[in-house]
């Protein structure tokens, strides 16, 4: 085996070690002062702020090239679902009644059709 002293790869690990441990203390030290924390809510609120603007900018977009945005998209989806949910109930209406008349009809004799009586031979009455 090699040397621990002398194998680059192990001198390699501990430098990169020793720098992990080194960043990690300054990034943690850093993250404590309120000055990190202010900077973060900033950075956070113009984040926030350029988004709503993208956001803004992708509608009036969407709305002259005569497209739907996200919001309409949506929309459009949760009324078809409302839709396919009531299609689904009315299809299990049909079928709970198809079911109860068919129960009803076999105790029942079935009528025959109307049939058209021919014209009298002496005309029409009146």
């Amino acid at each position: 085996m090699t040397d621990k002293i002398t194998d680059p790869v192990a001198l390699w690990q501990k430098m990169v070690g020793d720098m992990e441990k080194g960043f990690n203390s300054f990034a943690t030290k850093a993250m404590e002062t309120p000055e990190f924390s202010q900077a973060m809510n900033r950075a956070g609120g113009v984040a926030a702020g350029a988004q709503k603007q993208f956001g803004d900018l992708m509608e009036k977009y969407l709305l002259s090239m005569n497209l739907p945005s996200r919001e309409q998209m949506t929309g459009i989806a949760e009324r078809l679902q409302a839709m396919e949910g009531q299609i689904g109930e009315i299809k299990s209406m049909l079928s709970q009644m198809a079911a109860n008349s068919g129960e009803t009809r076999m105790g029942v004799a079935a009528r025959p059709p109307r049939t058209k009586r021919p014209p009298s031979e002496g005309g029409e009455q009146k």
